[in-house]
């Protein structure tokens, strides 16, 4: 094999290892715009196999036309240049996306769709044109011509899609957890300009190399965020880039009646449609749990689960396992309200966010005090699956806005809850629900969770979100039961103050809920058949609220 067709063989790798490691960035370039749903990765996918599919049909066109493999290497020098644009023109392209598109329905696919269109076309495009001509390229070479096109077809097929594995690996494992996404696209830029170089040999495309060097100066020295605070009021503190999220800390004061200022900190996910964790700052010069609790967030109701059982004294909560614990909002106020010595076993998926959270949120299960206190970098599900502790609670939070993960919404999971409890355990689920009360998504987990727990309680919040409560062993009338325990608990916390944040909730419950006071869920109720791990059509649920809310239906 002559030197050249050796070189060209690398060609076709490195190629694919290009290909592959742009498109792994461009959902990190979506997910603080648009999120990282299964819609949005429908879009990269795609969008990406149709730009291969013209590239290659465009590829073999021009390789017939002019199998010159000088402009292949063009074609991957220009590529790599188009590249390195992408970085600098992304954040406006992102930011008009997403204004023009935020009101109407499917906003966030036509977003994502658009943005994809733009940035990504033409460099995936040219990429895609390398294989096509090194085929033609080859065939030109072969002793036997066409007696070889299915050998060569193949070889060059199979090392590009090695490239590509390759390419998917290195970038999701390394590049974009060490460097992110931005430095990421330069390095991928000036490695397919360096590799085209190589194979031309000509001034100009040193040219480009300065070039992407120049431009990667210029990002470097206007970038300040990659885009601001989310949220109302806040000033931004902090913000990551993780295999699973792009994360944003800002700290936000909320003005009470009276004037009083109440700073607090706040963690928001990738497109910012919900806040995560809310931690008042108050705490640390008062250390009473009253000033935990968010107003009537979800966070707040986690701890007066236990209490659909009758007679249930606090001191009987002894641990909790929270799956989605985020920056620590919910076993924070567990903590303050049933001691320090509650064993905690808190579960996120994404160690950058328990970074920040012990950074930024006061995470206490480093803290000698909180001795039994642990959080687990695991995916929820599978970290359920391997412990072996019992627990009197265990809340979910894992839910991501919009979507959520289908996996932990199925008999199966709620089924390995179930085997997880203490026999007065419950499992508690935060279940978000538009501002409209359309309850298709509160109904459908309540109806999955009615087919594995004998008894399932609805809490609603003071916001919209709605609070499932599956109770291991029948409670009999749960209802009865936390009203009499709420009495139990307001003259328990005229002497143990740290009650007094159980008493304010369980009054919520039971007089300010928004759709209702605490209430059975019963069979009658349950309009969806469970979701389980083979069909659980959580995405396509969504979406429908999601237009229903865009055209403000009935």
């Amino acid at each position: 094999m002559a030197r050249r067709d050796r070189f060209l063989l690398v060609v076709v790798f490195l190629a694919g290892v290009g290909t592959l490691g742009i498109e792994m960035v461009m959902p990190r370039l979506l997910a603080p715009f648009f999120g990282t749903s299964q819609p949005i990765w429908a879009v990269v996918i795609g969008m990406t196999l149709a730009y291969l599919a013209v590239g290659y049909w465009l590829g073999g066109r021009l390789a017939d036309r002019y199998p010159d493999e000088r402009l292949l290497y063009w074609f991957i020098a220009w590529a790599g240049l188009l590249c390195a644009v992408i970085p600098l023109i992304a954040r406006p392209v992102l930011l008009f996306a997403q204004g023009a598109l935020r009101t109407v329905a499917a906003g966030g696919f036509l977003g994502a769709l658009l943005v994809v269109l733009l940035l990504f076309a033409a460099p995936v495009i040219l990429m895609a044109t390398v294989g096509p001509f090194a085929v033609r390229l080859r065939l030109r070479e072969a002793a036997h011509g066409v007696e070889e096109a299915g050998r060569t077809a193949g070889t060059i097929s199979a090392l590009s899609t090695v490239g590509s594995i390759v390419g998917t690996f290195l970038t999701v494992l390394l590049l974009l957890p060490l460097i992110g996404s931005s430095a990421t696209l330069f390095l991928f830029a000036a490695f397919l300009i360096i590799l085209a170089f190589v194979g031309l040999r000509d001034w100009r495309v040193g040219m480009m190399l300065a070039v992407v060097a120049a431009l990667f100066g210029a990002h470097m020295f206007n970038t300040d965020t990659i885009k601001r605070a989310d949220c109302g009021g806040c000033r931004l503190l902090a913000e990551r880039e993780s295999n699973y999220n792009y994360i944003q800390v800002a700290e936000q004061e909320v003005i009470y009646q009276g004037g009083r200022v109440d700073p607090r900190r706040v963690l928001m996910l990738n497109e910012g449609q919900a806040l995560h964790s809310i931690y008042r700052l108050r705490y640390r010069e008062t250390g009473n749990p009253l000033d935990l609790l968010t107003d009537g967030g979800p966070w707040d109701y986690f701890t007066v689960a236990p209490f659909v059982y009758a007679a249930k004294d606090p001191q009987q909560v002894q641990s909790f396992a929270m799956l989605g614990s985020a920056a620590g909002s919910i076993p924070k106020q567990f903590l303050a309200i049933y001691g320090p010595q509650t064993r905690i076993d808190a579960v996120e998926i994404d160690g950058r966010i328990v970074e920040l959270g012990r950074r930024y949120f006061d995470l206490e299960d480093r803290d000698p005090a909180f001795p039994f206190y642990t959080t687990y970098v695991a995916d929820a599900r599978y970290w359920l699956a391997t412990t072996d502790q019992q627990y009197d609670v265990i809340g979910m939070d894992a839910y991501h806005q919009p979507y959520i993960p289908f996996h932990l919404t199925t008999v199966e999971f709620f089924t390995e809850v179930k085997a997880r409890l203490n026999p007065q355990g419950v499992a508690v689920v935060n279940a978000g629900r538009p501002a409209s009360g359309d309850d298709r998504l509160v109904n459908a987990l309540g109806s999955t969770m009615l087919a594995v727990f004998p008894e399932v309680y609805v809490i609603d919040t003071r916001f919209a979100n709605a609070i499932l409560i599956g109770v291991n062993t029948p409670a009999g009338d749960g209802v009865t039961n936390f009203i009499r325990n709420a009495e139990t608990i307001a003259t328990l916390a005229e002497t143990k103050t740290q009650y007094q944040a159980l008493q304010l909730v369980m009054y919520w419950s039971l007089n300010e809920g928004r759709f209702g006071p605490v209430r059975p869920f019963t069979p009658t109720q349950a309009r969806f058949t469970p979701f389980t791990d083979d069909l659980a059509p959580v995405e396509r649920l969504i979406d429908g609220l999601i237009l229903r809310e865009a055209i403000g239906g009935s």
